[in-house]
């Protein structure tokens, strides 16, 4: 034990050595293996960021949920956007139908999205979104009142013009969310809404497909009486029973919207069934592509990185001859040697996987800075710090070798 600490210390201190006596010969040679852990770090880092971020955005989509739209949600190769635009628009009276037809939904609900603008006296805000929902869609989606209420049956019953706001709304239209609770704002073609309720604020999303801190939720009955409800995008909203498997679920739904719309045999789907959860398997093909592409450029990276220390380690056991012979001469194993040689190799690749990492880290910073959640996990670093050492070792191998096998006389005489 105390030999290894001893080839420890020596290994590390030669290291440091050689960094500080040909500092930039060192340091070209190890940007290399920088820009590898760089990239690897970086890649992953990212990817399990957005990993993260977008399955939080799909679970604020819903858990086994449906969009029945006219639109397909997916990433066709040739969107056919003229098909999608020439389909009957979603009705409320099918979202009631399908409560009859289908028994395997917990939830139903009718979803209206549209933007325009809000007014307080001589101060408007333009670009709000304007979310018309029923009452299952609170069941569906996790939101919460910072202040006042919620909406209430009262309020979806009979199609009252009380609604709740989201804090970036609020905080733009009045200059905090105190000041908006209660008050009467104007909206679209100048009705008169009262604010009951502030939403806690929700942080920004990648797929953006709620944004609940810029927007009013209102029932879709009062929001009918300013806006057709053709108009307003309709989306039917189905969240199906725990335990149910997607694929019957989708099938038994595409089956009652035929029955509800009477489509022939012969003729296609004139709606889309935006699975949520085929989405998420969409994305996980994206991150699959987006690791192998990161991985490719890393691998480069370290390979030019490898030959940099290679190189350096040729340079130094070549300097170092006459002191592998002293220390041959009285005793040292082939074995120390080579072990010497190659934990100095190791330890000047994490110098170089240091430097990679703080790259990361200051951009991780950054990233937080502007909103964006960025992760490095302690397997990553973990991981970095493995190749790290692997390709140290791959790097020094062939020179420690050639070291280690030095004749001690010929060595010292040289």
């Amino acid at each position: 034990m105390r030999e290894l600490y001893v080839i420890l210390k020596s290994s590390l201190s030669l290291t440091w050595q050689e960094f500080k006596s040909h500092k930039s010969r060192t340091i070209l040679s190890l940007t290399g293996v920088a820009l590898g852990i760089f990239c690897i770090i970086s890649v992953l880092a990212t990817i399990q960021s957005l990993e993260y971020a977008i399955k939080k955005d799909i679970e604020a989509l819903g858990k086994n949920t449906i969009y029945i739209d006219k639109w397909n949600y997916g990433n066709e190769e040739d969107y056919p956007w003229w098909k999608y635009m020439k389909r009957p628009d979603i009705k409320t009276s099918e979202a009631r139908l399908l409560e009859e037809k289908v028994d395997l939904f917990q939830n139903v609900t009718m979803y209206y999205d549209i933007a325009s603008y809000i007014q307080y006296g001589n101060d408007r805000v333009n670009n709000v979104r304007f979310y018309g929902v029923e009452e299952p869609f609170f069941n569906i989606q996790n939101i919460k009142i910072a202040q006042g209420r919620t909406l209430t049956d009262m309020d979806f019953d009979q199609a009252t013009n009380n609604v709740i706001m989201g804090s970036q709304a609020a905080t733009d239209l009045f200059g905090s969310t105190d000041r908006a609770l209660g008050k009467t704002i104007r909206i679209k073609n100048g009705k008169l809404v009262n604010i009951i309720g502030i939403i806690e604020k929700q942080g920004k999303s990648i797929l953006q497909a709620f944004d609940f801190d810029n927007c009013i939720i209102l029932s879709t009955k009062f929001m009918r009486s300013f806006n057709s409800e053709r108009a307003s995008g309709p989306v039917i909203i189905v969240q199906a029973k725990e335990n149910i498997p997607t694929e019957y679920v989708l099938s038994e739904t595409r089956g009652a919207m035929r029955a509800i719309r009477r489509l022939e045999i012969n003729e296609d789907d004139d709606f889309s069934l935006n699975d949520i959860e085929g989405l998420a398997s969409f994305f996980d093909d994206v991150f699959f592509y987006m690791n192998l592409v990161g991985w490719g450029i890393a691998a480069l990276s370290l390979v030019v990185g490898m030959f940099g220390v290679a190189n350096i380690m040729f340079v130094t056991v070549k300097e170092r001859t006459s002191q592998i012979g002293l220390k041959k001469a009285i005793g040292a194993k082939n074995s120390i040697v080579l072990t010497e040689f190659l934990l100095e190799s190791a330890f000047m690749c994490i110098i170089g996987g240091a430097i990679g990492l703080s790259m990361v880290v200051l951009i991780a910073i950054a990233a937080n800075l502007m909103g964006f959640t960025f992760i490095i996990s302690l397997n990553i670093i973990l991981l970095a710090l493995t190749i790290c050492i692997v390709v140290g070792v791959c790097a020094g191998i062939i020179p420690a070798r050639n070291a280690s096998r030095m004749d001690p006389v010929k060595a010292i005489r040289s």
